[in-house]
């Protein structure tokens, strides 16, 4: 049976979707498909279950479901009485989010600002290599302010959390005001 006669329109749409996206995240189009159908499913699944739904090999959803584990987006499960297991999402939005950050961070973030911390340590050997050095350390400040207000975020409540993403221009208005009061001139962008 097509994917069209196992799951509803809706369902079907945001399942090819995630697929699509999967690719442009760094992740192929049948993990994502794979998630996308555990994420909306209402209860959990096994991988004979997600194969069938998605016509996937067993073993492509095997590999996936791996992959998904290894990012902790997905949880393992067993039911009484039955031998199989059973994969289900987070039911919090944020966890996921929290989750899918912590891992790019540590696969993606932390090799880049080590590096840049060992090339900071190094001697430059010329003006180029002082210039290089120079840019770097405006990378690598950056990135560490980055990750540190992220940090930050992360141990408020998520419904702290949505208010200050809500809350976006205002935010930089009582930054104006602060500076306005304060006589201090903020910091503008530099235009290209």
């Amino acid at each position: 049976m097509p994917m069209q006669d196992h799951l509803p329109p809706l369902s079907r749409q945001f399942v090819s979707h995630f697929g699509e996206m999967g690719s442009r995240w760094g992740i192929n189009r049948t993990v994502g498909q794979i998630y996308a159908l555990i994420f909306i499913s209402p209860r959990a699944l096994n991988a004979d279950e997600i194969a069938e739904t998605l016509e996937f090999s067993r073993s492509n959803v095997s590999m996936g479901l791996k992959e998904l584990q290894s990012w902790r987006l997905v949880r393992l499960k067993h039911l009484p009485g039955d031998r199989r297991e059973y994969f289900e999402a987070p039911a919090d939005v944020w966890e996921i989010f929290r989750v899918l950050a912590e891992e790019r961070r540590r696969r993606e973030i932390e090799p880049t600002l080590a590096m840049l911390r060992t090339a900071l340590l190094e001697t430059p050997a010329s003006p180029a290599d002082r210039h290089a050095q120079e840019r770097m350390r405006q990378m690598h400040g950056l990135i560490d302010r980055l990750t540190t207000w992220f940090d930050d975020v992360q141990k408020l409540a998520p419904e702290t959390a949505m208010q200050l993403m809500g809350m976006g221009a205002a935010v930089s208005k009582v930054l104006e005001f602060k500076d306005r009061v304060t006589g201090r001139s903020p910091a503008k962008p530099k235009e290209k």
